[in-house]
């Protein structure tokens, strides 16, 4: 039996194994076998009972499929195994498979006259199965798909439905694939269904729905295709048009740039491709909708400038008749009414349209001349617009108008424009964005080269935008500026001299510097020029301005490379040594002088200025290469060399003070060992310096120390004199080690202190600090040891050497803790050893906060007051940068509680609200599941609070003068406790509530006290000013009155008093509204005050409905009447 026979008879229920065998065949490209050409050999009877039997087949197979089971298949390995068999669904799957693969191959061999009822009966069972199946990307949905466009194209009956049906399943397999491409070309080859479809049918809601999602997905918008099929979606139907561009506008915002210009690509094919009613559609629903938003749209809107981008993809293509005929018909009507709209924004936004698209105009029409007169006479009329806004998009706009249209415009317009400009708008005093904006903009101009010669005449009338105030207006003119550099308009020496730019770079800001540093570089740096004329360029430059020259080389590793920058700086060394040839042979120092000849007749050892300013930029080069050179040890070693053979006789020559500076900082950059002279007598100048030296004296050479890593001998230094200063008797800290000091050099504590605190004040120094433990632990030692010369001190029958070095070397002592702590936080030794202070504190300082009976215990007094205020001001630090653990925070209250309660405590108010808002922030930040510590703390931080407003208002009492001035100092600290508060507030239990009641009873007993001394009538005067208020309330309620927070949470505090029935006489009701009263006629919380008011009308109602008979009641009830109305009816 032939293959062709046995493959017909195979197609039965009986045979199925056999069919799928020969369907395997087919599909194998090593076998001959193909359905192909088995059907194109068959007789007409023949095919068509192959159809039926395959029919038969089919109808069999999917009665016995349930519609999930196609939801599970595999994409790919779809062959059948010797372990499956016709029991498995699988097999009914390939069946139906292997049916459409042989329907899809019937199609491709159809002849004319064959019958295709058994073939179209197959086709429809396929096509219902597709339709019934949920998408998925299993071969068999594939196949059928394929069979339906096969069948759509091929034209056969039906065809409307199997081509929908198929376009409907691509388009759903486009949206779930990641590749979508090979898909996204089948529904380019199927756009055509479209066109048998009912657009207004409800049917073809889903499709619809499909078409527009098309339009919001990123394969279609880049897609070469996909863009095909989103242009011809526009011409399907008209009322389609609107739905289209309404899910465009709704996704702009969420476009990026390169997907809106695919967008406007697609809109601008579309309108070109339009006609008839589906133009005019596309003009006014589509483009004069996107004209409308970029005109009416908030400046600030995320769709504005996405409009703005498909509107200027229109306006590039202008100069197309139909193009150009088109911007003039859909802008006519809206267009010039915004140009002179109210809204300033409307104004800019047309502004910036119209000069995008000028000239608007008809080129169909004869008037276009006048026409353009009008629109620049418009544009010279938006120059001159009240906001400042407006006149810097106009200014953009004409410089756009000169840059593209220079050869069109008349001469005479062209010079009234850059008139306005460089003129008026250059100088406008009102905005600086306008001035900023003329700079920028006419860099487009420049663009232009016919612009050149009119603008070289013109641009010095701008020379004075380089000393602009506003930092950004100078920038832009120097980027204007390097612009007319490049295009060579004109020399920009000309434009601003060559002094007032270096005057500028001086004392400039970074970018502003950056830029000049650009414009100036090939001036006193051209690379193409010999070393020599390098070195001869930076002398010009220096007796031209030092320091615009420090700060020119600062930045001059920006344009050249590592290899220039030393050249340079080897060039700047054979000019040095120039100087000294008198005192050695020009041989002896470097071959090669002869190349700086022409420098050397500039120099002279006595010229100060020069040597040291070419000594300040020798050391600024190689700073700025120093990490290249780090990186080729070879080149560094080179360099080294070359320096330090000279080094010393630098020192011999170049004595003027001013060069001293740089050779310092000269030997701080190379090794001790390269230096050897100088390096070795660097701490002996430290030991020998004055003690009453300035930072400036000593700074650089504990720089040098640092570099070399020798900072261990300076902090050995530190501690020798700190101890050697010790009164015998206390010299603990050296107890272990005798120090020989070699010179007779008398020990200064003082000034081991100043380079102490030099050290820890500067990140380079804190670092080489603290690579040294050993040295560490015996000066953090006899640091220790001075405390007790203060606690000596403290003790008026006992000696006492240096009081202030003892307070400074405490003072120290806690830094320094505190930088340990910093650097090994894994432990908390250091935070013990302030522990210890703060106890220490606590013992031997607080006992002196009392009144002083004569002068020396006045001394004692601030000597304390010193001693405490500067440990809180320690303790403050340490928790602002997060080093204080919870038994630190505890320690810290408790010293400050112990402070509180001295007679003199309340001295270091502002301090302690200081210290309680850093432990209250700080507890803020904490692990929340520590509500137990943090409950403990802030109870403690709220009685602290509390003991200070008493302490407050008892010196005010006391002495009111100088009660003032403390609540005045403690103002400040006060409010920001207050706002740190205020993140407490609304938690459910806050442990803070106590903060506001505090501040509500002060400023409650002590208004109601005023109202108790009241005798006549006339004394009572509602206050209305905080000034009004007695003193303490004064101060506080001010302190509360700053913050709108701070107000609610007080007023809040006021209705919860009253609601609670703790205020039940009148003078406390009368007082609370005298607080409401201020409160009212200050602050905007109207709301809150009306609220507390009524309470107050509510204990009034309750407690004095029958008022006494006593005048001063009396008085005092009409008065709360009367201002509880006021306060109601504001």
């Amino acid at each position: 039996m032939s293959k062709r026979a046995e493959f017909l008879g195979s197609v039965c229920r009986e045979n199925v194994e056999d069919f799928l065998r020969f369907i395997q065949l087919h599909k194998d490209p090593t076998e001959p076998f193909d359905v192909g050409e088995v059907l194109q050999e068959l007789p007409r009877d023949q095919k068509e009972a192959l159809w039926g039997r395959l029919a038969s087949l089919l109808q069999g197979v999917l009665l016995e499929l349930h519609p999930d089971f196609w939801e599970g298949l595999p994409a790919k390995g779809r062959g059948h195994t010797e372990e499956e068999g016709p029991a498995d669904p699988k097999w009914s799957v390939w069946v139906v498979e292997a049916v459409t693969l042989v329907c899809r191959a019937s199609l491709e061999v159809l002849q004319p006259g064959d019958s295709l009822s058994a073939l179209l009966e197959v086709a429809t069972l396929l096509h219902d199965v597709l339709v019934e199946l949920p998408v998925c990307d299993s071969a068999p949905q594939l196949q059928i798909q394929l069979l339906c466009e096969a069948c759509w194209k091929k034209g056969i009956l039906g065809k409307e439905m199997f081509g929908r049906t198929a376009l409907l399943h691509v388009l759903q397999r486009s949206f779930t694939l990641k590749k979508a491409g090979p898909e996204i070309q089948r529904v380019w080859e199927l756009h055509s269904v479209l066109l048998d479809l009912d657009f207004s049918s409800e049917d073809n809601k889903q499709i619809i729905d499909l078409l527009l999602q098309c339009f919001i997905t990123l394969q279609y918008i880049r897609h070469d295709d996909g863009k095909r099929f989103l242009v011809f979606l526009f011409s399907w139907s008209v009322d389609f048009i609107s739905m289209i561009h309404g899910v465009v506008k709704n996704q702009l915002q969420f476009f990026n740039k390169s997907l809106v210009t695919h967008i406007a690509e697609v809109y601008f094919r579309a309108w070109r491709k339009a006609s008839g009613d589906f133009l005019e559609k596309m003009e006014t629903s589509c483009l004069q909708d996107l004209m409308q938003n970029c005109i009416l749209l908030h400046r600030k809107s995320p769709v504005l400038p996405k409009a703005r981008q498909i509107v200027s993809f229109f306006h590039k293509r202008k100069g197309d008749q139909n193009v150009d005929k088109m911007l003039h018909h859909l802008y006519k009507p809206i267009l010039w009414r915004a140009l002179s709209a109210p809204n300033f924004e409307v104004r800019a936004n047309a502004a910036l349209l119209f000069t995008e698209a000028f000239a608007v105009h008809d080129p169909t029409q004869s008037d276009v001349d006048a026409t353009i007169q009008k629109q620049l006479d418009a544009i010279m009329v938006l120059l001159d617009d009240p906001h400042p806004v407006v006149r810097s998009t106009a200014a953009l706009g004409v410089c756009r108008v000169l840059a593209t249209c220079w050869e069109m415009l008349p001469r005479t317009v062209i010079t009234d424009f850059l008139k306005k400009l460089v003129v008026e708008l250059s100088a406008d005093a009102n905005s600086a964005d306008v001035r900023c904006s003329v700079f920028k903009c006419l860099t487009m101009v420049l663009d232009n080269a016919l612009s050149h010669p009119l603008l070289e005449k013109l641009l010095p009338a701008l020379r004075n935008g380089l000393h602009d105030v506003s930092e950004k207006v100078r920038t832009a003119f120097l980027d204007m500026l390097l612009k007319v550099k490049a295009v060579r308009a004109a020399k920009f020496w000309d434009v601003c001299t060559m002094d007032h730019l270096l005057a500028r770079l001086a004392v400039d800001s970074l970018p502003v510097c950056k830029r000049l540093v650009t414009l100036l570089f090939k001036s006193f740096f051209p690379v193409n020029e010999s070393e020599g004329e390098w070195c001869l360029r930076c002398v010009s430059l220096i007796q031209m301005n030092p320091s615009a020259a420090r700060r020119f080389y600062q930045l001059a590793y920006l344009h050249t490379t590592p290899t220039n920058i030393v050249k340079l700086m080897l060039s700047i060394r054979r000019a040095l040594n120039s100087c000294i040839q008198t005192e050695v042979e020009s041989t002896q120092l470097d071959d090669s002088n002869k190349e700086n000849s022409s420098v050397e007749s500039l120099l002279s050892a006595k010229d100060s200025v020069i040597t040291a300013g070419l000594l300040e930029v020798l050391v600024i080069l190689w700073k700025s290469v120093e990490k290249p050179l780090q990186k080729n040890q070879k080149a560094l070693h080179y360099t080294v060399a070359k320096f330090s053979s000279v080094f010393s006789k630098y020192l011999n020559t170049f004595e003027d003070e001013r060069c001293k500076v740089p050779l310092v900082l000269l030997a701080s950059i190379m090794p001790a060992a390269a230096v050897p002279t100088f390096s070795c007598g660097v701490l002996s100048k430290l030991r020998r310096m004055d003690p009453a030296a300035e930072r400036s004296d000593f700074g650089q050479l504990i720089d040098c120390m640092c570099s070399w890593r020798k900072i261990s001998e300076v902090l050995e230094l530190i501690t020798d004199w700190l101890t050697e200063a010790l009164p015998t008797s206390t010299k603990k800290a050296g107890a272990g080690r005798k120090v020989q000091i070699q010179q007779a050099v008398e020990a200064q504590p003082d000034l081991g202190l100043s380079y102490l605190d030099y050290l820890l004040s500067s990140s380079s120094g804190r670092e080489s600090v603290l690579e040294g433990p050993a040295a560490l632990g015996r000066l953090h030692r006899a640091l220790g040891t001075w405390r007790s010369l203060l606690f000596s001190r403290l003790s008026p029958s006992e000696p006492h050497p240096s009081v202030r070095t003892a307070l400074k070397a405490l003072e120290l002592e806690g830094r320094l803790s505190v930088h340990l702590q910093h650097h090994s936080p894994e432990g908390r030794d250091s935070l013990l050893a302030l522990e210890n202070m703060a106890a220490w504190v606590a013992k031997g300082a607080l006992r002196f906060l009392v009144s002083a009976a004569d002068a020396q215990g006045e001394v004692a007094l601030q000597l304390a007051r010193d001693t405490v205020e500067s440990f809180l001001s320690l303790c403050r630090d340490v928790l602002l940068v997060g080093l204080g653990d919870d038994a630190f925070k505890g320690e810290t209250l408790r010293l400050c509680s112990m402070i509180l309660v001295t007679e003199k405590g309340f001295l270091s108010i502002p301090l302690l609200l200081c210290v309680l808002k850093e432990v209250t922030e700080s507890l803020v930040r904490d692990e929340p599941n520590q509500q137990e510590v943090q409950g403990a703390l802030l109870g403690v931080v709220a009685n602290a609070f509390q003991k200070t407003v008493e302490l407050l208002a008892l010196r005010l009492r006391k002495d009111p003068e100088e009660g003032k001035a403390l609540c005045q100092a403690s103002s400040s600290a006060l409010s920001d406790f207050l706002q740190v508060v205020l993140m407490w507030a609304g938690l459910p239990s806050n442990p803070l509530d106590g903060v506001f009641s505090t501040l509500f009873a002060a400023v409650i007993v002590e208004n109601r006290h005023k109202l108790q001394k009241i005798s006549h009538p006339e004394d009572l005067v509602v206050p209305h000013q905080v000034e009004q208020l007695p003193a303490l309330s004064s101060i506080l309620m001010e302190v509360v009155l700053r913050s709108p927070q701070v107000t609610r949470l007080f007023l809040s505090e006021i209705v919860s008093s009253l609601d609670s029935e703790s205020i039940d006489c009148l003078t406390l009701l009368a007082a609370a509204l005298h607080v409401l009263s201020v409160i009212s006629h200050t602050s905007g919380c109207r709301s809150d005050v009306r609220r507390a008011a009524l309470s107050v009308q509510k204990r009034l109602q309750q407690n004095v409905a029958t008022p006494s008979n006593a005048a001063q009641h009396r008085t005092i009830y009409e008065s709360s009447l009367e201002t509880l109305s006021s306060i109601l009816s504001s």
